[in-house]
Protein backbone atom coordinates (compact mmCIF):
# COMPACT_ATOMS: atom_id res chain seq x y z
CA UNK A 1 0.00 0.00 0.00
CA UNK A 2 1.18 3.76 -1.42
CA UNK A 3 0.78 5.60 1.98
CA UNK A 4 -0.09 9.54 0.75
CA UNK A 5 2.32 10.62 3.65
CA UNK A 6 4.78 9.04 2.15
CA UNK A 7 4.08 11.16 -1.39
CA UNK A 8 4.28 13.89 0.91
CA UNK A 9 7.10 13.12 2.07
CA UNK A 10 8.71 12.53 -0.89
CA UNK A 11 7.26 15.76 -2.79
CA UNK A 12 8.74 17.80 0.31
CA UNK A 13 12.27 16.85 -1.85
CA UNK A 14 10.69 19.13 -5.10
CA UNK A 15 11.80 22.76 -5.05
CA UNK A 16 10.35 25.29 -7.44
CA UNK A 17 13.44 26.16 -9.83
CA UNK A 18 12.82 29.63 -9.04
CA UNK A 19 11.14 29.97 -5.62
CA UNK A 20 13.92 27.27 -4.61
CA UNK A 21 11.26 26.21 -1.91
CA UNK A 22 9.88 22.67 -1.47
CA UNK A 23 6.26 22.62 -3.34
CA UNK A 24 4.85 21.44 -0.32
CA UNK A 25 6.02 24.42 2.00
CA UNK A 26 5.29 26.75 -0.86
CA UNK A 27 1.24 24.76 -0.76
CA UNK A 28 1.91 24.36 -4.78
CA UNK A 29 0.85 20.44 -3.97
CA UNK A 30 -3.30 21.13 -4.68
CA UNK A 31 -4.06 16.73 -4.75
CA UNK A 32 -2.62 13.92 -4.12
CA UNK A 33 -4.56 10.77 -5.05
CA UNK A 34 -3.56 6.97 -5.03
CA UNK A 35 -4.99 4.49 -7.53
CA UNK A 36 -3.12 1.18 -6.86
CA UNK A 37 0.36 1.49 -7.73
CA UNK A 38 -0.39 4.46 -9.84
CA UNK A 39 0.21 8.25 -7.90
CA UNK A 40 -2.13 11.46 -9.26
CA UNK A 41 -0.22 14.70 -8.28
CA UNK A 42 -1.82 17.96 -9.26
CA UNK A 43 0.60 21.11 -9.18
CA UNK A 44 -0.81 24.11 -8.41
CA UNK A 45 1.52 26.60 -10.21
CA UNK A 46 2.25 30.78 -9.12
CA UNK A 47 1.56 31.98 -12.96
CA UNK A 48 -0.26 30.12 -15.81
CA UNK A 49 3.40 31.20 -17.60
CA UNK A 50 5.51 29.18 -15.63
CA UNK A 51 8.69 28.88 -17.70
CA UNK A 52 10.18 25.51 -15.55
CA UNK A 53 6.73 23.88 -15.79
CA UNK A 54 8.85 20.49 -17.93
CA UNK A 55 11.11 20.90 -14.94
CA UNK A 56 8.74 20.76 -11.92
CA UNK A 57 6.80 17.75 -14.23
CA UNK A 58 10.17 15.73 -14.10
CA UNK A 59 11.38 16.42 -10.66
CA UNK A 60 8.22 15.59 -9.02
CA UNK A 61 8.08 12.19 -10.81
CA UNK A 62 11.19 11.34 -10.12
CA UNK A 63 10.81 11.86 -6.60
CA UNK A 64 7.30 10.09 -5.93
CA UNK A 65 8.84 7.32 -7.84
CA UNK A 66 11.94 6.67 -5.46
CA UNK A 67 8.95 4.88 -3.35
CA UNK A 68 8.95 0.84 -4.09
CA UNK A 69 5.27 0.64 -4.59
CA UNK A 70 5.04 3.67 -6.81
CA UNK A 71 5.44 2.13 -10.93
CA UNK A 72 4.00 5.45 -12.63
CA UNK A 73 3.54 9.28 -11.72
CA UNK A 74 0.72 11.21 -13.24
CA UNK A 75 1.19 15.10 -12.55
CA UNK A 76 -1.34 17.95 -13.88
CA UNK A 77 -1.25 21.62 -13.35
CA UNK A 78 -3.64 24.09 -12.40
CA UNK A 79 -2.66 27.85 -11.97
CA UNK A 80 -3.71 29.84 -8.88
CA UNK A 81 -1.52 34.00 -10.18
CA UNK A 82 -0.56 35.26 -5.95
CA UNK A 83 -0.82 38.82 -5.19
CA UNK A 84 2.35 40.33 -3.71
CA UNK A 85 0.31 42.65 -1.68
CA UNK A 86 -3.53 44.00 -1.86
CA UNK A 87 -3.46 46.31 -4.74
CA UNK A 88 -6.14 49.75 -4.93
CA UNK A 89 -6.74 48.75 -8.42
CA UNK A 90 -10.14 46.73 -7.80
CA UNK A 91 -9.55 42.43 -9.31
CA UNK A 92 -5.87 43.43 -10.21
CA UNK A 93 -3.07 41.01 -8.78
CA UNK A 94 -0.04 42.55 -10.66
CA UNK A 95 0.64 45.48 -12.25
CA UNK A 96 4.00 45.67 -14.41
CA UNK A 97 5.50 48.63 -15.85
CA UNK A 98 7.09 48.25 -19.63
CA UNK A 99 9.96 51.67 -20.47
CA UNK A 100 12.56 51.85 -21.53
CA UNK A 101 13.91 55.92 -20.91
CA UNK A 102 13.83 56.77 -24.81
CA UNK A 103 11.42 55.71 -27.75
CA UNK A 104 11.93 53.70 -30.92
CA UNK A 105 13.17 50.81 -29.73
CA UNK A 106 10.17 48.78 -30.05
CA UNK A 107 9.09 49.14 -26.46
CA UNK A 108 4.94 48.75 -27.17
CA UNK A 109 5.60 45.65 -29.63
CA UNK A 110 7.26 44.02 -26.57
CA UNK A 111 4.57 45.15 -23.94
CA UNK A 112 1.76 44.48 -26.49
CA UNK A 113 3.49 40.88 -27.52
CA UNK A 114 4.17 40.04 -23.84
CA UNK A 115 0.87 40.32 -22.98
CA UNK A 116 -0.56 38.58 -25.48
CA UNK A 117 1.96 35.57 -24.41
CA UNK A 118 0.61 35.47 -20.88
CA UNK A 119 -2.94 35.28 -22.44
CA UNK A 120 -2.42 32.87 -24.54
CA UNK A 121 -0.76 30.44 -21.38
CA UNK A 122 -3.92 31.45 -19.37
CA UNK A 123 -3.93 34.24 -17.69
CA UNK A 124 -6.22 36.88 -17.40
CA UNK A 125 -4.55 40.31 -18.82
CA UNK A 126 -5.04 43.98 -19.20
CA UNK A 127 -2.75 46.18 -21.47
CA UNK A 128 -3.14 50.18 -20.90
CA UNK A 129 -1.03 52.27 -23.48
CA UNK A 130 -0.02 54.95 -21.36
CA UNK A 131 1.62 57.00 -23.86
CA UNK A 132 -1.53 60.00 -24.43
CA UNK A 133 0.51 62.03 -26.97
CA UNK A 134 1.89 58.67 -28.94
CA UNK A 135 -0.33 55.85 -28.43
CA UNK A 136 0.33 53.06 -30.63
CA UNK A 137 -1.47 49.82 -28.39
CA UNK A 138 -5.10 50.48 -30.10
CA UNK A 139 -3.61 49.88 -33.67
CA UNK A 140 -1.08 47.35 -33.03
CA UNK A 141 -4.09 45.01 -31.62
CA UNK A 142 -6.43 46.07 -34.50
CA UNK A 143 -8.58 48.30 -32.79
CA UNK A 144 -8.08 51.72 -33.43
CA UNK A 145 -11.34 52.53 -34.44
CA UNK A 146 -13.65 51.29 -31.78
CA UNK A 147 -14.50 53.90 -29.02
CA UNK A 148 -14.94 53.70 -25.11
CA UNK A 149 -17.88 54.02 -23.52
CA UNK A 150 -18.48 53.19 -19.84
CA UNK A 151 -20.71 51.16 -17.97
CA UNK A 152 -23.74 52.05 -15.68
CA UNK A 153 -21.33 52.53 -12.60
CA UNK A 154 -19.56 55.29 -14.90
CA UNK A 155 -16.97 53.11 -15.05
CA UNK A 156 -14.77 53.03 -18.36
CA UNK A 157 -14.73 50.20 -20.09
CA UNK A 158 -11.84 48.24 -21.89
CA UNK A 159 -12.03 47.37 -25.11
CA UNK A 160 -11.05 43.86 -25.78
CA UNK A 161 -8.59 41.80 -28.66
CA UNK A 162 -7.04 38.32 -29.05
CA UNK A 163 -8.39 37.33 -25.21
CA UNK A 164 -6.52 40.84 -23.89
CA UNK A 165 -8.36 44.04 -22.12
CA UNK A 166 -6.40 46.75 -23.09
CA UNK A 167 -7.02 51.01 -22.90
CA UNK A 168 -5.69 53.56 -25.24
CA UNK A 169 -6.17 57.00 -25.60
CA UNK A 170 -6.52 56.32 -29.60
CA UNK A 171 -9.65 55.34 -28.78
CA UNK A 172 -10.76 58.66 -26.73
CA UNK A 173 -10.19 61.17 -29.28
CA UNK A 174 -10.65 61.37 -33.23
CA UNK A 175 -7.91 59.63 -35.80
CA UNK A 176 -5.16 61.87 -35.85
CA UNK A 177 -5.97 64.39 -33.27
CA UNK A 178 -2.96 65.35 -31.34
CA UNK A 179 -2.99 65.34 -27.39
CA UNK A 180 -2.00 68.79 -25.82
CA UNK A 181 -1.71 68.12 -21.84
CA UNK A 182 0.39 69.59 -19.16
CA UNK A 183 1.23 67.80 -16.05
CA UNK A 184 -2.01 67.69 -14.15
CA UNK A 185 -3.78 66.64 -16.67
CA UNK A 186 -1.77 63.53 -17.40
CA UNK A 187 -1.96 62.73 -13.69
CA UNK A 188 -5.84 62.20 -14.00
CA UNK A 189 -5.64 60.52 -17.18
CA UNK A 190 -3.56 57.52 -15.58
CA UNK A 191 -5.84 57.79 -12.41
CA UNK A 192 -8.79 57.09 -14.39
CA UNK A 193 -7.74 54.38 -16.18
CA UNK A 194 -6.18 52.82 -13.61
CA UNK A 195 -8.29 53.48 -10.63
CA UNK A 196 -12.16 54.39 -12.74
CA UNK A 197 -12.06 51.84 -15.24
CA UNK A 198 -13.88 48.44 -15.08
CA UNK A 199 -10.62 45.77 -15.52
CA UNK A 200 -12.56 42.96 -14.03
CA UNK A 201 -10.22 40.32 -12.64
CA UNK A 202 -6.73 40.39 -13.85
CA UNK A 203 -3.88 38.13 -13.07
CA UNK A 204 -1.48 40.91 -14.63
CA UNK A 205 -1.96 44.39 -16.01
CA UNK A 206 0.82 45.62 -18.35
CA UNK A 207 1.18 49.33 -18.42
CA UNK A 208 2.92 50.18 -21.57
CA UNK A 209 5.10 53.45 -20.55
CA UNK A 210 5.64 56.57 -22.34
CA UNK A 211 9.52 58.17 -23.45
CA UNK A 212 11.45 59.05 -20.56
CA UNK A 213 11.05 59.63 -16.74
CA UNK A 214 8.46 62.18 -16.38
CA UNK A 215 4.71 62.52 -14.92
CA UNK A 216 3.55 59.61 -16.13
CA UNK A 217 5.98 57.31 -14.40
CA UNK A 218 5.71 59.21 -11.29
CA UNK A 219 1.63 59.09 -11.32
CA UNK A 220 2.01 55.20 -11.72
CA UNK A 221 3.92 54.97 -8.88
CA UNK A 222 2.41 57.17 -6.64
CA UNK A 223 -1.30 55.37 -7.77
CA UNK A 224 -0.61 52.17 -7.83
CA UNK A 225 1.01 49.04 -6.24
CA UNK A 226 3.24 48.13 -8.74
CA UNK A 227 5.23 44.64 -9.05
CA UNK A 228 8.00 46.20 -10.93
CA UNK A 229 9.03 46.85 -14.19
CA UNK A 230 10.59 46.06 -17.38
CA UNK A 231 13.37 47.62 -19.43
CA UNK A 232 13.56 47.42 -22.74
CA UNK A 233 16.51 48.45 -25.09
CA UNK A 234 17.84 48.16 -28.39
CA UNK A 235 21.86 47.08 -28.30
CA UNK A 236 23.49 50.25 -28.99
CA UNK A 237 25.02 52.43 -26.63
CA UNK A 238 22.72 55.51 -27.15
CA UNK A 239 19.82 53.32 -25.97
CA UNK A 240 21.57 51.19 -22.99
CA UNK A 241 22.64 55.12 -21.95
CA UNK A 242 18.61 56.05 -21.29
CA UNK A 243 17.87 52.59 -20.19
CA UNK A 244 19.79 52.91 -17.34
CA UNK A 245 18.32 56.03 -16.57
CA UNK A 246 15.18 54.63 -16.60
CA UNK A 247 16.25 51.88 -14.20
CA UNK A 248 17.47 55.16 -11.80
CA UNK A 249 14.13 56.21 -11.98
CA UNK A 250 12.43 53.30 -10.99
CA UNK A 251 14.73 52.71 -8.03
CA UNK A 252 14.51 55.90 -6.99
CA UNK A 253 10.65 55.11 -6.83
CA UNK A 254 10.95 51.71 -4.92
CA UNK A 255 9.90 49.91 -7.62
CA UNK A 256 11.83 46.60 -8.61
CA UNK A 257 13.28 46.06 -11.96
CA UNK A 258 12.32 42.66 -12.96
CA UNK A 259 14.49 42.19 -16.02
CA UNK A 260 15.94 43.92 -19.31
CA UNK A 261 14.89 43.51 -22.68
CA UNK A 262 17.13 43.22 -25.80
CA UNK A 263 14.47 44.07 -28.88
CA UNK A 264 16.34 44.09 -32.49
CA UNK A 265 19.11 41.91 -31.38
CA UNK A 266 19.98 41.15 -34.77
CA UNK A 267 18.60 40.26 -37.92
CA UNK A 268 18.79 37.10 -40.10
CA UNK A 269 18.62 37.62 -43.87
CA UNK A 270 15.87 35.41 -45.13
CA UNK A 271 17.74 35.00 -48.84
CA UNK A 272 21.28 33.54 -47.01
CA UNK A 273 20.64 32.86 -43.36
CA UNK A 274 23.85 35.55 -42.66
CA UNK A 275 22.93 37.12 -39.13
CA UNK A 276 23.91 40.50 -39.04
CA UNK A 277 24.24 42.70 -35.85
CA UNK A 278 22.52 46.18 -37.22
CA UNK A 279 22.75 47.73 -33.36
CA UNK A 280 25.86 45.85 -31.73
CA UNK A 281 24.87 43.00 -29.92
CA UNK A 282 24.51 41.83 -26.21
CA UNK A 283 24.68 45.18 -24.84
CA UNK A 284 21.47 45.03 -23.07
CA UNK A 285 22.43 42.02 -21.25
CA UNK A 286 26.24 43.03 -20.48
CA UNK A 287 23.95 46.26 -18.98
CA UNK A 288 21.06 43.67 -17.17
CA UNK A 289 24.55 42.06 -15.35
CA UNK A 290 26.54 45.00 -14.57
CA UNK A 291 23.12 46.66 -13.20
CA UNK A 292 22.26 43.74 -11.11
CA UNK A 293 18.79 42.90 -12.61
CA UNK A 294 17.46 39.55 -14.55
CA UNK A 295 18.02 39.39 -18.26
CA UNK A 296 15.07 38.20 -19.74
CA UNK A 297 15.69 37.95 -23.52
CA UNK A 298 16.55 39.00 -26.83
CA UNK A 299 14.24 39.52 -29.66
CA UNK A 300 15.45 39.54 -33.49
CA UNK A 301 14.20 41.61 -36.37
CA UNK A 302 11.52 40.48 -37.87
CA UNK A 303 9.60 41.44 -41.38
CA UNK A 304 6.39 39.80 -39.71
CA UNK A 305 6.64 41.56 -36.34
CA UNK A 306 6.75 45.13 -38.30
CA UNK A 307 3.55 43.58 -40.36
CA UNK A 308 1.64 41.53 -37.68
CA UNK A 309 2.05 44.89 -36.00
CA UNK A 310 0.53 47.77 -38.55
CA UNK A 311 -2.18 44.67 -39.66
CA UNK A 312 -3.49 44.32 -35.84
CA UNK A 313 -2.15 40.84 -35.68
CA UNK A 314 1.07 40.60 -33.23
CA UNK A 315 3.62 38.23 -34.22
CA UNK A 316 2.34 35.83 -31.47
CA UNK A 317 -0.77 35.82 -32.54
CA UNK A 318 -0.33 35.96 -36.56
CA UNK A 319 2.99 33.96 -36.83
CA UNK A 320 3.50 31.90 -33.41
CA UNK A 321 5.82 29.88 -35.57
CA UNK A 322 8.64 32.19 -35.96
CA UNK A 323 11.80 32.97 -33.79
CA UNK A 324 10.69 36.37 -32.92
CA UNK A 325 7.19 34.69 -31.41
CA UNK A 326 9.29 32.25 -29.69
CA UNK A 327 11.70 34.99 -28.95
CA UNK A 328 8.73 37.30 -27.30
CA UNK A 329 6.62 34.20 -25.60
CA UNK A 330 9.71 32.88 -23.74
CA UNK A 331 10.03 36.40 -22.39
CA UNK A 332 6.81 36.49 -21.10
CA UNK A 333 7.44 33.18 -19.30
CA UNK A 334 10.68 34.33 -17.55
CA UNK A 335 8.91 37.37 -16.54
CA UNK A 336 5.70 35.56 -14.98
CA UNK A 337 8.95 33.82 -12.97
CA UNK A 338 10.41 36.86 -11.77
CA UNK A 339 7.00 37.85 -10.94
CA UNK A 340 6.35 34.97 -9.11
CA UNK A 341 9.76 35.64 -6.83
CA UNK A 342 9.08 39.08 -6.29
CA UNK A 343 5.84 37.79 -4.93
CA UNK A 344 7.12 34.70 -2.44
CA UNK A 345 7.35 36.92 0.90
CA UNK A 346 3.31 36.25 0.83
CA UNK A 347 3.16 32.57 -0.69
CA UNK A 348 1.32 30.56 2.20
CA UNK A 349 3.59 28.58 4.15
CA UNK A 350 2.48 25.12 4.99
Amino acid sequence: MILESAVTAALRTVNDPELHKDLVSLGMIERVQIEGNVVHVKVELTTPACPLKGKIEGDVQAAVLKIPEVQSVVVTFGAQVRPPTENPIPGVKHVILVGSGKGGVGKSTVSTNIALSLARDGAAVGLLDSDVYGPSIAHMLGGADERMFANDDKKMLPLERHGIKFISMANLIAPGQATVWRGPMLHSFVRQTLMDAAWGELDYLIVDLPPGTGDVQLSLTQLATITGAVIVSTPQDVALIDATRAMDMFRKAGVSVLGMVENMSYFIAPDTGKRYDIFGHGGAKATAERMNVPFLGEVPIGLQVREGGDAGTPVVIGHPETPEAEALRQIARNLAGRVSVQSLQLLPMV
